[in-house]
């Protein structure tokens, strides 16, 4: 299929990472793929940061994605498990540098709120969402697979808004600057 663009989301984890991919035409989202890179089967931290590196390459070049969306790790109270999932998500960030795909991270309340509305959702509302909005029926699908997905959409959402200026002198400059706005 032709799409205009494809955004490929990320949810990092230093045991399964997840991810989505969808594609935009005539600026309507329809799913492309999701799923996850299953880790725990990988004992040493560093391999387990290859393997995403790896998989995340792996999947930019199968998806030819135009930007990727990451979500941001969390603020916690173990300093080590946020140091562990900083490096996953660096390990995906770098694997997008490396085929220069642009990057843009958002918080986890963010993207929940973009999809649901609420900040403080849960995975199984923000899947349950997903599926009504992209209109796909799968129950077996892991919640980090969901979690990659919804930070595609959020990018989408986002990308979506008209552009921020204070003031605008005309409704055609307004248009000019948000085509995607006018149907």
């Amino acid at each position: 299929m032709d799409y205009d663009r494809i955004i490929l989301g990320i949810d990092p984890g230093t045991n399964i990472t997840g991810y989505g991919a969808i594609g935009i035409i005539n600026n309507e989202p329809q799913i492309i793929s999701l799923g996850v890179i299953d880790l725990k089967k990988y004992k040493d931290h560093y391999l387990k940061l290859k393997h995403i590196f790896e998989r995340t390459l792996g999947l930019i070049d199968e998806y030819k994605p135009d930007e990727l969306a990451i979500e941001a790790p969390f603020y916690g109270k173990n300093v080590q498990s946020m140091l562990k999932l900083g490096r996953a998500q660096g390990a995906s960030i770098a694997a997008a540098l490396h085929r220069s795909v642009p990057i843009f991270e958002y918080a986890p309340r963010k993207i929940k709120m973009s999809i649901t509305g609420v900040g403080a959702a849960s995975k199984e509302q923000v899947a349950a969402m997903l599926m009504n909005i992209l209109k796909f029926k799968d129950r077996e699908t892991l919640l980090d697979a969901t979690d990659g997905l919804a930070a595609a959409m959020c990018h989408f959402y986002q990308s979506n808004r008209p552009v921020s200026e204070k003031n605008y002198n005309s409704w055609k400059e307004f248009i000019r600057k948000n085509p995607g706005r006018v149907k």
